[in-house]
């Protein structure tokens, strides 16, 4: 037993970090200055370095234990699985200039979302000025880094792509059911399974086109009883240049797909992708980037000695990632290291991922509507220990990293949307929606009241019965909660206190309470319903092993799911209270409807809110029929509007939810205003 040990110390002493170095080699496919080599302040110029992380990862390593199929991924030569991502870095062209603080941004379907973030900008390859937008980042010295982790996302329009490996049994391919439904706004005559404006992703191939092998239902609401569609009106195709095409992955309805109703197809399909290893893939990028200095070909790390702390964020899907990430336990490296000191999930809900199962798609999550059967919200849901009265299961968020010592600090930050479409209120009371659960010590939660998903929506009708709400959270918001955060980690200063609705205090209330409290405002219709997960039973094989053995699954008992409180103007009483809100000039809600043409009446659509203005006049106002009062019955000079957004924006500063640049930023909004000028 000795002389094992002294083998195994010796072995360890000469492999050195390679040991368990899970990026093997370093693949730089491009390497240049970024906006011309423009000065960003104290960190100077900036670089962008882009290529692929071809890594491995030891099945046998606990540290993998958690990644469903791990142990029928096929093995290299050293008994290794082997996987590709693709990676981009944005850095200080000399990182000591930088502020040591590396910021991995969780791609969403391929895209790149934190420089639209804290930058305001867009495009999904960084390489000008103009894709620096206002430069924050770059600014404050933050090295910006991305990977692949999706191996249902497919190749174009920059997007980060992860080669992940196919599980097979004994050489032989792997088959199961699966459930797909589709739900379009529009009507079409064909649709690709995973759909969405962004990305569409690959699904797993069926084992045959013949229809008579699958079933296809269709209802317009889950509640209503499901008709099926016999076998010869329907097909795996799609509608190309008139003509129909067999295709694997869309689905072909004689007549079309009618604009929200529910289509649900059950078939067979094969070769399930290891989609685990995509969570692999982000801790061992991170954790090169972040400790190593080479690679094992002696390819230098890039920001190798620059780094003193690590942060991952998160938008909607990416956010569930985060959520997921650190519940399964991969916030600790395969040498026991933490990989990240803090985490910002954004938009998240209650959610995770539903990749890291065995025909998991990570695209998938469950709405009000749509994929109510996809486990996208799933027990536990709290960051300390809670029980399921029905199941009597236990568990929490946090439970593995806790064991492991690894508990990054941690920011939930959510919109009205995610109450009633992603069942956010279940982060934070018991399961039955009965009382308020504490968060625990490493987290914090900000709402940000009447704010919809992604914020700065089109105040166009499109499918919706009302304009989309404009309001942007993201940019002022996140900016200040990034410096708080690491504030939090790297210097102990506690951050902003949690800012949410909570049941004690009567800012958090079911629906039927939202319905009385909100104001009858002519021509708009409150929403009679809100998403409530179902508990959902995938059959004895779905916990410990990720394999449905019931598909669809049986239904169970719905969780209680609750919504934020409004005032006499239907603006939500809880949260952080931007202008916008708190000195209104219009109602900003979390949630909107589906538009007679696309969908059935009183239907929620998904992640958008409602943007309802006040009328200007008293005499406007009469006329309406509008309860809330007139723009000048509230505010009869420009100078009481300007006063009380001063106020709001101090307080919001004090409160350090705002930074300086962006308190005067909504002061110059407030200003340019022309309400009393006439």
């Amino acid at each position: 037993m000795k002389s094992r040990l002294l083998i195994a110390f010796v072995l360890s002493l000469h492999l050195g970090p390679f040991a368990s170095a899970e990026v093997v080699r370093v693949e730089i496919l491009e390497r240049r200055p970024f906006a011309d080599g423009h000065e960003f302040g104290r960190a100077g110029a900036y670089e962008k370095i882009a290529g692929r992380l071809h890594c491995e990862v030891d099945p046998a390593d606990a540290a993998q234990t958690p990644i469903a199929d791990i142990q029928l991924a096929p093995r290299n030569e050293r008994g290794r699985v082997e996987f590709r991502t693709d990676f981009f870095l944005l850095k200080p062209a000399d990182a000591r200039r930088g502020n040591g603080r590396l910021l991995y941004d969780v791609n969403n379907r391929g895209n790149k979302l934190a420089l639209w973030t804290f930058n305001e900008a867009r495009g999904n390859n960084p390489t000008t000025l103009a894709d620096a937008g206002n430069g924050f980042l770059m600014r404050n010295g933050w090295s910006v880094l991305w990977c692949g982790w999706s191996g249902e996302v497919a190749s174009g329009e920059n997007r980060l792509v992860a080669e992940l490996p196919v599980a097979t049994e004994n050489g032989r391919p792997i088959t199961g059911k699966v459930l797909v439904e589709i739900c379009r706004d529009d009507p079409v005559e064909s649709s690709p399974f995973y759909w969405t404006p962004w990305a569409v992703a690959i699904p797993y191939p069926p084992v045959s086109l013949d229809t008579q092998q699958a079933r296809l239902m269709m209802r317009p609401y889950r509640s209503e009883p499901a008709v099926e569609i016999a076998a010869d009106q329907w097909a795996f195709a799609r509608i190309e240049n008139g003509a129909r095409v067999p295709d694997a992955g869309s689905l072909w309805v004689q007549g079309g797909i009618r604009p929200g109703w529910l289509y649900e197809l059950v078939y067979t399909a094969r070769d399930p992708r290891v989609s685990g290893l995509g969570l692999a893939a982000v801790r061992d990028c991170v954790s090169f980037f972040r400790r190593e200095t080479a690679d094992r070909s002696g390819t230098a790390n890039p920001l190798a000695g620059a780094i003193e702390r690590a942060y991952v964020f998160g938008i909607s899907q990416s956010g569930r990632f985060v959520n997921h990430f650190i519940f399964d336990g991969f916030n600790t490296d395969e040498r026991r290291r933490a990989v990240f000191d803090g985490a910002l999930s954004h938009v998240s809900g209650a959610g995770r991922l539903t990749s890291n199962k065995r025909f998991g798609m990570a695209t998938l999550c469950a709405a009000q509507h749509e994929n109510v059967l996809t486990p996208s919200e799933s027990f536990p849901f709290n960051t300390l220990p809670e029980t399921d009265p029905v199941t009597r299961r236990t568990g929490d968020l946090l439970a593995r990293s806790r064991a492991s010592g690894h508990v990054p600090k941690i920011f939930f930050t959510q919109t009205s949307t995610e109450y009633w479409t992603r069942g956010a209120s279940l982060l934070h009371t018991d399961v039955e929606g009965k009382r308020d659960v504490a968060l625990d010590p490493h987290a914090r939660l900000y709402v940000v009241a009447g704010a919809q998903h992604l914020g700065g929506g089109s105040t166009d009708r499109g499918s919706y019965q009302n304009p989309c709400n404009p309001l942007n959270d993201r940019p002022p918001v996140l900016r200040a909660l990034l410096v708080a955060l690491d504030d939090w980690t790297s210097r102990g200063l506690p951050p902003p206190e949690s800012c949410y609705p909570k049941i004690a205090n009567g800012t958090l209330v079911n629906v039927e309470e939202f319905r009385a409290q909100f104001p009858k405002i002519p021509g708009v219709q409150s929403p009679a319903v809100c998403y409530t997960p179902l508990r959902l039973d995938f059959g004895p094989s779905w916990e410990p092993d990720g394999i449905a053995d019931i598909v669809p699954p049986k239904i169970g008992r719905p969780y209680r799911t609750l919504v934020p409180a409004v005032d006499h103007d239907g603006n939500e009483l809880a949260g952080i209270r931007l202008p916008d809100v708190a000195v209104p000039l219009a109602t900003y809600t979390g949630w909107n409807l589906r538009a007679a043409p696309h969908g059935a009446e009183g239907m929620l659509a998904p992640y958008c809110g409602s943007y309802l203005p006040f009328v200007r006049t008293q005499e406007e106002r009469l006329k309406a029929g509008d309860p809330r009062p007139a723009v000048l019955e509230r505010y009869p000079s420009r100078t009481v509007y300007l006063f009380q957004v001063t106020e709001t924006v101090r307080r919001l500063r004090s409160q350090r939810l705002l930074l300086e640049e962006d308190a005067a930023a909504l002061l110059k909004i407030a200003d340019d205003r022309q309400l009393w000028e006439r």
